[in-house]
């Protein structure tokens, strides 16, 4: 028995995929353990979409090999994206590892790891067209027995030309929408309130006869009580039978992420969206329509290949428009093997990305507290999740737009929903007060 201790970075997959791996080992007969000075293998989940993240991870293994100098039985393994992409180049430039493997081969682990065991190191990193997970219960690692992930389709094929996901994950395929029902079911059971349905882009979710408005109405009618998100769309497939069932079901959140990646439609063209601006405003006018109180949030790249100033002002243009509610912001990092690295150059300047990037996030700051202060004054539903970080005094929550919402604790407790009044706010917070 090896106790094992898992570390995430990445996407909200990311942490689907570890409470996978979580099951996967338990069943095996390992132990899992939420304390690293308790650990004999170490499994490091890991992220390639930008090189920052593949940075932190190489500097996360770097750093643990005084931990290993100390205790000599303890084994380093890394999984996931970075495994995919770089898979036995790993091992031999991070020489403290002993294990990589891919996202579609954990259930390889437990002979990997026994083949570790044996003094040896092992790898598995082939991509399945088939495999989902899909019997497979995972283990909440680390819940907080309220909110929880549900992955529902693995891969994508949309070949965005920056985007290596497509040749980390594999193409798309999804699961059994029975499962997923089962699935969400069984965590409403056990005590949890709400479920975020997961995927590369769920808007593409494809079964016989079920498609992704269809099954987020089924999970939506477990229960009431059961709110449901979902992440991530793809603007090419958010359709107005979505947003229609979105209406009919008061549980299912009102927040759509939907990442434009530029405003300018000469990147969109070289980036391989598949859409326009054009296309995407519509859309963004169809949830106004059918969804008045939704809140957009969204993803975008500064200085991609070639962008001018004129596409730069096009993107702040975008969210002057829009006005999210939330954005992640980046710079763009070429990616080894992608369409942009083999054929568009990386020809902006880091300092001038940086500009570029800071200009878009202090945009997007000044539109979030305009945004905010819209809401004082306002009553919210909100699902209570734990403390606040600054106070013990205070919790917090979400309201169904997936703001969070502190608050004097008073009787409030985790798991309930309450009524609370927003009085002020901060661009990232809102403050309020028990109704």
């Amino acid at each position: 028995m090896e106790k094992v201790y898992i570390e995430t970075y990445g996407c909200q997959m990311n942490f689907a995929d570890s409470e996978v791996v979580g099951a996967i080992l338990s069943t095996a007969g390992h132990k899992m353990v939420t304390d690293l000075d308790d650990a004999t293998f170490i499994l490091i989940n890991t992220c390639a979409i930008r090189d920052n993240a593949e940075q932190r991870v190489r500097h996360r293994v770097r750093e643990l090999r005084a931990t290993q100098s100390r205790r000599h039985n303890l084994r380093i393994g890394i999984l996931g994206c970075m495994a995919e992409r770089l898979q036995q180049r790993l091992m031999t430039e991070e020489d403290n590892l002993s294990l990589v493997c891919g996202p579609d081969a954990y259930r390889s682990l437990p002979q990997l790891i026994e083949q570790v065991r044996k003094g040896g190191q092992a790898s598995e990193v082939e991509l399945s067209t088939t495999e989902t997970y899909a019997d497979i219960e995972p283990v909440r690692l680390g819940s907080n027995g309220i909110s929880a992930y549900i992955s529902i389709m693995r891969g994508c094929q949309n070949y965005c030309s920056y985007c290596v996901v497509p040749y980390t994950r594999g193409r798309e395929r999804s699961r059994d929408p029975q499962t997923i029902v089962d699935e969400a079911r069984s965590l409403f059971e056990q005590g949890y309130r709400e479920v975020t349905l997961l995927g590369q882009n769920v808007n593409s979710y494809s079964w016989p006869e079920v498609g992704f408005p269809e099954l987020m109405d089924m999970v939506a009618a477990i229960d009431p009580l059961l709110r449901v998100r979902f992440a991530t769309s793809h603007p090419k497939d958010l359709s107005d039978r979505l947003l229609e069932v979105m209406a009919s079901r008061p549980n299912i959140c009102r927040c759509i992420h939907l990442p434009v990646q530029s405003g300018s439609n000469r990147m969109l063209k070289l980036m391989n969206r598949k859409y326009t601006v054009e296309w995407y405003l519509d859309r963004v006018d169809s949830i106004r329509r059918h969804l008045p109180d939704c809140s957009i949030t969204t993803d975008v790249i500064a200085g991609f290949s070639s962008e001018t100033l004129d596409d730069h002002k096009a993107t702040l243009d975008l969210f002057q428009q829009v006005r999210y509610d939330y954005a992640f912001m980046f710079k763009y990092s070429e990616r080894e093997g992608t369409y942009a690295s083999r054929h568009l150059p990386d020809d902006i300047p880091d300092d001038e990305k940086t500009r570029r990037l800071n200009e878009i996030i202090a945009l997007q700051g000044q539109i979030a507290l305009e945004n905010n202060r819209l809401d004082v004054g306002h009553e919210y539903e909100v699902l209570v999740e734990g403390e606040s970080h600054r106070s013990r005094e205070q919790l917090f929550g979400r309201n169904s737009q997936n703001k969070v919402i502190v608050f004097d604790r008073s009787d409030a407790q985790p798991g309930t929903y309450r009524k609370v009044k927003v009085n002020n706010c901060t661009a990232a917070t809102l403050l309020g007060e028990l109704v």
